[in-house]
Order: structure tokens, then C-alpha cells, then sequence
């Protein structure tokens, strides 16, 4: 048991270190990049999850990122003040609804974060139920295809609905209010609280699927993964182990969704475009299918990358190279679950073996 935790502790030292080192070298502006990273790996977790462990591939994960996104971004932007009723006067005597100022100095009322979220994430799951108990069923690259054209779907919805911004998306999205004196929000005097806030969320993640994978479930998911028809034979309910798994790995994006949403105050169709389910299978592909450390660390790197502008305009192009050769040249990511294991064999093999028919 400490042994599987103590990777956990080593990374939160990690955060701790990064956060230092921008504090003494006065470069703190790396902080709201890495934390829109730390956004983003909740995705790229959770679907290392769906892909590694139940072996099920998914390229419509934009799609549920985008569906949590901009479904927190209506409701909490959206003036109900026009529309007093009584159902919208007992939301705000239930303390449900929140008053504050748009942008332009006026009055507001719209739906509180909180219930904002909550809203996201069980339409996510009723979505999520809803396409996965079909879809699922598909395999190989059938299942791609179905997953790519959730994506597709989600992303022309978005794209072309007027009361979602259209191709502008929606702004002025309020900060989320975690607790008194406490806000998920990109303001600068908030950069630290929201770095912490943000990698905090993640370890938590990384100790929920954790603990799953090594339990009585996560053997279940080992053994659909490797023989679906001989763990189905052994009692296993293969399909309901997988439609949850993809459940709980598009409510991971949805999550991350709403707090990438609110920590950037807006979001737009860009988030749930093919190429960015593209990123998310090509840094759970390279940093190992079946390993969410590696996974993890390769979201870290590559995001944040990406989102400090290193790869310029060949940002996209980038990720697809980065798919396509490890699809070639390692199918099991350069830093697969056995990597370490491997390495350590073929150091520790006696040289006149080699020669050994």
C-alpha cells in the first residue's frame, strides 16, 4: 500500500518544487500554463484509464470536455432576471441562483457555479450512458470511428448554436467560489491558490484511479483487456465494466471542462475540435497505454508546451507525428507500465546467454 502511494508523494513534491523555482527565479507566469495543464491531464487521465486499462479506445473525449465546458458557461452567463417566475424565485431563495454585475455595469442574475457544474456533470453522465451502451459494442477501429463522430457532432453543435457563441464561444465566465475566500479564476493575484488548487485536484484523481486499478474492478478491466470473451466467459459482465469505465473517464473531462472553463472565464469551439481528441489519445499513446504516471508526466511536458507556444503553428501537426510513431515504433508508449522491469532484465542478462539458442 505505501509503495503505490509513494509515486503520489513524489509528485506533489514535484508541483511543490515547480511552484518554488518560479517563485525564485520570478517567472511565476509559467504558473497559469501549467495550470491550465493540470486542466487538461484530468482528461488525459481518465482516458489513459478507458484505452490502458479496459482497452477501449475513445477520439470524441473533446466532446465531453466541450459538453461540461459550455454547459457551466451558459448557465452561469445566462440572465434569469428577465424571467422571474416562480420557479426561478424559489431556485434563488434556495440559494441557487447568484446576483453579481456583467460586464457593462449591469445586473445580473444567473445560476450559481455549484449547481452549474452538477448540471454538467449528470448531463455528461446520461450522455455518456447514452452513447457508450451502443457504441461500446463496436470494436477495433469501428469504435474509433463512432467515438470520432460523437466528436464531430458536438463540435458542428457548438460550432453553429447561437445562444453558444457560435465560432466566438462564451465569455465572461464568473470565477467557480470553492469556499469562502477561495475561487477557481485566472486572476493573477490568485496564481498561486489556483496552481495548487488545480494539481491538488489531479493527485486526488490519480489516487481514485489508482486505488481502482487495484482492486477487485481493476482486475475485472486487466482481464476484459486482455481476453474480452474469455473474461466474459468467466462471469465477468464485460459490458458493464466498460460502459462504466467510459462513463467515469468522460465525467473526468467534463470535470475538467467546467474548471478549465471558469479558471479562463470563457470557452470556445476550439475545445471540443477533432484534433484536440487527437492530442489527448496521442499523450496517453506515448506516455504508455497502460500507465497513468507515464500518461500523467507526458501531459505535463507536452501541454504545457503546447500551451506556452513552443510548437507554434505546427502545433497540431505535432501530435499527429507524435501519434502516428508510436503507433509504428512503439505501440506500448515509451514509457509503458513494464518499462522499467524490461530495462532492468536486459541490463542484468548474462552476455554468453545472448549467444544461448
Amino acid at each position: 500500500m505505501a509503495r503505490r502511494y509513494f509515486p503520489v508523494a513524489a509528485f506533489a513534491g514535484l508541483i511543490v518544487a515547480i511552484q518554488l523555482a518560479t517563485l525564485f527565479t520570478g517567472a511565476a507566469y509559467h504558473l497559469t500554463q501549467l495550470t491550465m495543464t493540470a486542466y487538461y491531464s484530468l482528461v488525459i487521465v481518465g482516458l489513459c484509464l478507458l484505452i490502458g486499462y479496459a482497452g477501449q479506445i475513445s477520439l470524441g473525449h473533446a466532446g465531453f470536455f466541450a459538453i461540461g465546458g459550455y454547459v457551466t458557461a451558459f448557465l452561469t452567463t445566462y440572465n434569469l432576471k428577465p424571467h422571474q417566475g416562480v420557479f426561478v424565485s424559489f431556485l434563488s431563495k434556495s440559494g441557487m441562483l447568484v446576483a453579481r454585475p456583467d460586464a457593462y455595469g449591469g445586473d445580473l442574475l444567473t445560476v450559481h457555479p455549484w449547481l452549474a457544474c452538477m448540471v454538467a456533470i449528470l448531463l455528461t453522465i446520461g450522455i455518456a450512458y447514452l452513447v457508450g451502451g451502443p457504441v461500446l459494442k463496436l470494436t477495433g477501429h469501428y469504435l474509433a470511428m463512432a467515438t470520432l463522430g460523437f466528436g464531430i457532432i458536438v463540435y458542428r453543435m457548438v460550432l453553429g448554436t447561437g445562444f453558444l457563441g457560435a465560432a466566438d464561444g462564451i465569455s465572461d465566465v464568473p470565477g467557480f467560489p470553492l469556499l469562502p475566500g477561495l475561487f477557481i479564476t485566472g486572476n493573477s493575484s490568485a496564481r498561486v491558490s489556483n496552481y495548487y488548487l488545480a494539481w491538488g485536484l489531479v493527485i486526488l484523481g490519480m489516487v481514485l484511479l489508482l486505488n481502482l486499478i487495484h482492486s477487485r474492478v481493476g482486475r475485472a478491466l486487466a482481464a476484459v483487456h486482455g481476453a474480452e470473451d474469455a473474461a466474459g466467459a468467466m462471469g465477468i459482465p464485460t459490458a458493464r465494466y466498460k460502459l462504466n469505465t467510459f462513463v467515469l473517464s468522460a465525467v473526468f473531462a467534463a470535470l475538467a471542462g467546467v474548471l478549465l472553463t471558469h479558471y479562463n472565464g470563457g470557452i470556445g469551439p476550439s475545445e471540443a475540435g477533432v484534433m484536440k481528441s487527437v492530442r489527448y489519445v496521442a499523450i496517453v499513446a506515448i506516455g504508455g497505454m497502460a500507465n497513468l504516471w507515464g500518461a500523467l508526466s507526458m501531459s505535463l511536458v507536452l501541454n504545457y508546451l503546447s500551451l506556452r507556444g513552443y510548437f507554434g503553428t505546427y502545433d497540431d501537426a505535432v501530435f499527429g507525428v507524435i501519434l502516428i510513431l508510436i503507433m509504428l515504433f512503439a505501440p506500448d508508449g515509451l514509457l509503458r507500465r513494464h518499462l522499467f522491469s524490461d530495462l532492468k532484465r536486459m541490463v542484468s542478462r548474462n552476455p554468453s546467454e545472448e549467444g544461448a539458442p
